[in-house]
Parts: C-alpha cells; structure tokens; sequence
C-alpha cells in the first residue's frame, strides 16, 4: 500500500472558484492561469477539468503550453513571458500560442521570423511593476511596427499589478489610469489586467479579459483576507498519517539540532511528510497540523521524510491515523503564516513524489 502521504485535488471546487473569478470579472472574461504545473495540482488535470469553462489559459512558458497541446487542449494558449528564443517562434505558429512581446528582442526576432504560419501576439506594458514590459510613450511605435508585419495580428495588451492584494494602496488605481488611457486610444484591441487580486477590487475597471490565478486554487490573493472570506474554496488537501506514537519524558529534546526540548510529560506523534515532499522546512514549532477533529503543532525542526507533532490535543491518536497538513480544515494561507511565506510557494512547492488524487 505504501505511505499515505498523498495531495488530493477537488475539482469541483476549483471550477467554484473559476466561476467565482467569472462572476466577479463582471463584463470581461476570465482565463485560467494554470503555470507553475497549475500551481502545484497537476497542469494537465487542472486544465482539463477547466476545459468546458475557460476560452483562454494562460501559462509562464512554452515548455507548459507544450504540455497543454500534448494533452489534447485546444482553446487559445498566452505564455506570459513569451518566448526566449527566436526559433521558438515556429513552435508557437505551430502549437497556435499567443506569446506576450515584452521586450525589444522580442519583437526584432518576431520581424525577423520567416513564419510558416499566422501568429497572435499580445504587448505588454509596463505601468509600474517594472519588471517586464514596454513604457506606456513606446507603445504607438509599437503598435505600428507589429502591424506592418505580414502573417502577426496583434490581440491587445497586458499589464500586471503591483500591489493589488492591499486594499489601502493607491498604486493600482494609477496602473489603472495608465492602461485605461490605452484602451481608450486602441478600442479594437483587447486589454487584459486584473491578476486574482484585481478581481476583488470593486473600483478597478476589469477590461477585457482578467487573470484569475491563486484564486482558482482556494488560497487567498489578498492581505488581511482569507479565501473563506472571500468565498474561495480549498482546492488541494495535503495529506499524511501517523507513523508512530510516543511520549516525551520532560528534558527531552526531538529532531535534528535539539531545537525543542520537553517541559512536561508530552505525547508525540511522528508524521510521514517533511520537506522532501514540500513540506516547508523553516515551519517553527507550533505551526498547526490537523489530527482527527483537532489542531495540534508540530515540535522541532521539520526533517527531509518526517516531522513531529504534539499530541496533546489530541491524545485519542495513534500510527496510521490520518493527518490534514493543510486543505479543507486548515487553510494553506495559515501554515504559510507560520512558515514566514505565502499560500503559493506551499502549493507550487509540493514535490512530485507525493501523488496527486484527483476527486470530482
């Protein structure tokens, strides 16, 4: 039967929560960010079961949108970094991906192609992330240099948030001013802004199309505010059981370092599931795991297969009993607190020796 360390997947709920972004992207449409191997839950199933929702995905790079095709997705690809090499853009005619042009080089080489086939580009714009993307004055050349060339249709533009997820900034409303000055000078193209934050900005105009992506996988886009809150719902439970029982005499310390010492008789529990699995590794003690119908915490440094949990709270258990490192009854946004991070590096860090188990 093997270790019980497993990711289980509801589908269901992450077609709730792409519905929820529709709903809230009001006019526009929504497509599906899946990259990052659909953040951590599996970039082929999510897609597939996203399939007779969404009109567009969206991944980072050509290697995920290779992957979308192979699995037999036909719905229009974006790859938001575009492509990194010029002989990649005969595999995006190709595969009929829409890469994002960001940068000089990119459009030079797009010029330069001797293309087989048609390809749909979108520009980005950069309006204050400053990462990627062009100035808001280079755009008109732009626009005119991509509309010279032969067998290129140029779909829109997209930019990307800097600090959507904090209700009391006021940076995205100047992003937004910035983008909305383009869209008002280039109607017939398409404009695409909100990332999962933006859809919870009541005062944010949506555009065209938005860019839900933590959001469809159940954890929050937004300081202060939990998914629950948000009417998100868990999408990836993390799953492990017992593999032995023991209790502490006081004195004594557990795990590598001796980092945590007993003041107290103390039952103890060993969990099959450490870092080796994407189970963070800087998760302090105390950081909640959830056994039975109770919270418990961890106790001492997390090991590369296994970590210890007091079993105060829940003296009833013993090896082979199930443990929720985080889903449906601990939300991941919460250990991520503990661990110093954010729900998405848990979820995209889960590692590929724990299978996933998709459920409808």
């Amino acid at each position: 039967m093997g270790r019980q360390t497993r990711a289980r997947v509801d589908l269901d709920a992450l077609r709730h929560n792409y519905r929820l972004a529709c709903r809230h992207a009001g006019q526009a449409e929504a497509m599906a960010v899946v990259k990052a191997d659909g953040y951590g839950h599996g970039l082929e199933a999510v897609a597939r079961a996203l399939q007779g929702e969404t009109r567009r995905y969206a991944v980072a790079c050509l290697e995920e949108a290779e992957r979308l095709r192979e699995a037999g997705l036909s719905q229009p690809v974006v790859l938001l970094q575009g492509f990194h090499e010029a002989a990649d853009i005969a595999t995006c005619v190709s595969l009929r991906l829409e890469p994002v042009i960001h940068s000089e080089h990119q459009l030079a080489a797009i010029e330069q192609a001797l293309l087989a086939g048609p390809i749909s580009v979108w520009l980005k714009v950069n309006t204050g992330m400053n990462r990627l993307g062009f100035l808001p004055p280079e755009v008109d050349a732009l626009v005119s240099r991509i509309l010279r060339l032969q067998g290129v249709t140029l779909l829109g533009m997209v930019t990307h948030y800097a600090c959507a997820d904090d209700r009391d900034e006021e940076m995205t409303a100047q992003q937004n001013a910035v983008f909305a000055e383009l869209a008002r000078r280039y109607p017939d193209l398409l404009f695409s802004a909100a990332n999962s934050a933006g859809h919870f900005r009541e005062s944010s105009p949506r555009f065209d199309w938005t860019r839900p992506g933590i959001m469809l996988y159940g954890a929050t886009p937004m300081i202060a505010e939990s998914a629950a809150e948000l009417g998100l719902r868990s999408v990836m439970t993390l799953e492990s059981q017992l593999t032995a029982v023991r209790t502490l005499q006081p004195g004594e310390t557990v795990g590598y370092g001796a980092s945590w010492r007993a003041e107290r008789p103390t039952p103890m529990g060993i969990v099959s599931i450490g870092y080796g699995d994407g189970y963070p590794r800087h998760a302090p003690t105390g950081t909640p795991i959830w056994i039975g119908n109770a919270r418990v915490a961890t106790l001492g440094r997390v090991s590369m297969d296994m970590l210890a949990v007091d079993l105060t709270a829940a003296p009833y258990a013993k090896p082979g009993d199930p443990v929720e490192l985080w889903g449906a009854n601990l939300p991941v946004d919460e250990v991520a607190r503990y661990a110093g991070t954010i729900g998405y590096e848990l979820l995209t860090g889960v590692t590929a020796r724990v299978p996933r188990v998709y459920s409808e």
